[in-house]
C-alpha cells in the first residue's frame, strides 16, 4: 500500500511541475496561435466599445468567442476607460495583447505594447467630425415613407435575412424603401465591413485619380521594390489582386494575413517584403495585404502626412455625408485598408449609391469615369469573379446569372457575412450585415434574389438612367 502511495505522490508531483512548466512557458514565450487570438479579441472589442458603445463582455462573448476557435472562450478582457486600452488574455494570464482607442480613428492593436509610439503615430488634429440630420436619406438620415410591407416580411424571415443579421437596408432609386436591425442594433450603430472596406480603399484611391495624382499603370510603386522584379507591379495589378505578390490568407491558423492584422504593429511591413511568385498579372490571389499596400501608397501620393490622414474624410465620407464612418489605422500610421471601416448601415448604403451612380454625387464627380466600370469588369486571371477595382462579381459559390440574378450586379463583401449587392438595371442597392460565419453556410444572393423578385419591375431600367445622369435620388 505504501508503494502505491508514493507512486501517486510522484505522480502528483510530476504533474504539478508539469503544469509550473507549461505555464511558464506560456507566460514567457507564448505560441503565435495564443497572439493572434488575443490580439483579435483586444481590437474587436475595443473598437465595438468605443465606436459602437457596446458592453465589452457582450462583444467578447457574441463577436469573439461564439463564431470562432474553441481556444478563444478561454480569453479573458479588461477595458481600461482611463486610458482608452483594452487588454486581452489567454485564461486571464497569457498572451497579452492590447489595442488603443485613439478618438476619431478608432482602435489599433498594439501587439509589442509600445502605446507611447501607437499613440503617437495618429495626428493630434484629426478632421471635425460631421454631424448627421433628420433631412430624407441620403442627404440625412430621415426614412420618410413606410417600411415596403412586401420586402419587410422578407427580411423577417431568418431564411432570407440570414443567421445573426444585424442590419439590412435596401435602397430603391435613392431612397430606402425598407430596413430591419437585429436584437441590440439600430440605424446609429456603426458596424464593421471587414474586407468591404477594400471596396472603399480603392475609391479613396480612385479620388486622387481624378486629380492626376496616380494612375492605373503606375509601377515603382515601394521604394523596397526599386531594384527587383516588384518595380513592375502596376496599381492595376493591385486593385485587381494579380500582384504576383505571395501571401496567405487562410484565417484557420497563424497565416501572413493574421500575422500582419494581429502580431506586427506595422501592418505594411509583411506585404512589402513578400516575395513574387507568380508575373504581375498572371495569377490571381486574393491579399489582404494588397489593400494595405494600396493605403500606404495612396497615403504617400497625398504628399503630406496630416493631409493624408484627413483624405478619407476630406474626399470621400464627407462629401457623401458618412457621418458614422471610422477608418483605423494600425499602430504606425497606415489605414488599415484590407478590414477596419466601421461605419452605419446607413452610411455603407451611401456608398453603395455613390457607386451605382458611377461615382457622381449630388451633381458633382467624384471618381474618374470608367473607374467605377473597373469595379464591375472582371479580371481574367479570377475567372470572371473579382473585379479590376476590388470589388466582386461572383463572391461565394456561383455568378450572378447563374444564381437568377441580374448580370450587372456586383458586390462589396467581408468577413462573417458582410455584404453591400449593387444593381444598376434595378437602381437597387442592398446592405446586409452581421455576424455570420462561413460555416453557416448563407449566401447574400438569398437576399437579393428574393428582393428583387418583390420589386415592380417596370420603368426600372428608364430610372436608373436618369440617376445616372442626374446622381440624385429620384422619389
Amino acid at each position: 500500500m505504501r508503494f502505491v502511495l508514493r507512486i501517486l505522490k510522484a505522480l502528483a508531483l510530476l504533474l504539478v511541475l508539469l503544469v509550473i512548466t507549461a505555464a511558464g512557458w506560456l507566460f514567457i514565450r507564448p505560441p503565435e496561435l495564443l497572439r493572434v487570438g488575443d490580439g483579435y479579441a483586444a481590437k474587436i472589442v475595443c473598437s465595438n466599445v468605443f465606436i459602437a458603445g457596446r458592453e465589452a463582455e457582450d462583444v467578447l462573448h457574441d463577436d469573439v468567442q461564439a463564431p470562432g476557435n474553441p481556444l478563444l472562450r478561454l480569453v479573458r478582457v479588461s477595458v481600461d476607460r482611463d486610458n482608452d486600452r483594452v487588454t486581452a488574455r489567454f485564461m486571464g494570464l497569457f498572451a497579452p495583447s492590447y489595442a488603443l482607442y485613439r478618438g476619431a480613428f478608432g482602435c489599433t492593436s498594439v501587439p509589442d505594447g509600445n502605446f507611447e509610439a501607437a499613440a503617437n503615430a495618429a495626428p493630434f488634429d484629426p478632421p471635425v467630425k460631421m454631424q448627421a440630420n433628420d433631412s430624407l436619406w441620403p442627404e440625412g438620415e430621415g426614412t420618410g415613407n413606410p417600411a415596403d410591407g412586401k420586402i419587410a416580411a422578407l427580411l423577417a424571415d431568418p431564411g432570407v435575412a440570414g443567421p445573426a443579421m444585424r442590419a439590412i437596408v435596401v435602397v430603391r432609386n435613392g431612397r430606402i424603401v425598407t430596413e430591419a436591425y437585429g436584437p441590440g442594433f439600430s440605424a446609429k450603430t456603426p458596424l464593421i465591413g471587414w474586407s468591404m472596406t477594400k471596396t472603399v480603399n480603392a475609391t479613396i484611391l480612385g479620388r486622387q485619380m481624378l486629380g492626376g495624382k496616380i494612375s492605373f499603370d503606375d509601377d515603382n510603386l515601394l521604394a523596397q521594390w526599386k531594384n527587383d522584379a516588384r518595380a513592375k507591379i502596376k496599381v492595376s495589378d493591385l486593385l485587381g489582386m494579380e500582384s504576383g505578390l505571395a501571401f496567405n490568407e487562410n484565417y484557420g491558423d497563424v497565416a501572413d494575413v493574421t500575422r500582419m492584422l494581429y502580431l506586427d504593429p506595422d501592418m505594411v511591413s509583411l506585404p512589402a517584403n513578400a516575395p513574387m511568385e507568380a508575373a504581375p498579372g498572371q495569377r490571381f490571389r486574393y491579399s489582404s495585404g494588397t489593400a494595405v499596400l494600396l493605403s500606404r501608397i495612396w497615403m504617400d501620393r497625398v504628399g503630406n502626412a496630416q493631409a493624408a490622414f484627413s483624405y478619407p474624410h476630406d474626399a470621400l465620407f464627407a462629401p457623401l455625408g458618412m457621418t458614422s464612418a471610422v477608418f483605423e489605422l494600425d499602430a504606425r500610421g497606415t489605414f488599415a485598408g484590407s478590414s477596419y471601416l466601421y461605419a452605419t448601415a446607413h452610411d455603407w448604403a451611401r456608398f453603395g449609391q455613390f457607386l451605382l451612380q458611377d461615382g457622381v454625387w449630388n451633381g458633382q464627380r467624384l471618381l474618374p469615369e470608367g473607374f467605377v466600370g473597373a469595379m464591375r469588369t472582371p479580371t481574367a486571371a479570377s475567372n470572371g469573379r473579382y473585379s479590376q477595382g476590388q470589388a466582386w462579381l461572383a463572391p461565394g459559390r456561383g455568378s450572378s446569372a447563374g444564381a437568377g440574378l441580374p448580370e450587372d450586379t456586383f458586390w462589396l463583401t467581408g468577413h462573417d457575412g458582410q455584404s453591400v449587392a449593387i444593381v444598376p438595371s434595378a437602381n437597387l442597392v442592398v446592405v446586409r450585415l452581421g455576424l455570420t460565419p462561413s460555416w453557416l453556410d448563407y449566401q447574400p444572393q438569398v437576399l437579393l434574389k428574393a428582393i428583387l423578385a418583390a420589386l415592380p419591375t417596370s420603368g426600372a431600367s428608364q430610372r436608373q438612367a436618369g440617376s445616372q445622369r442626374q446622381a440624385q435620388p429620384q422619389p
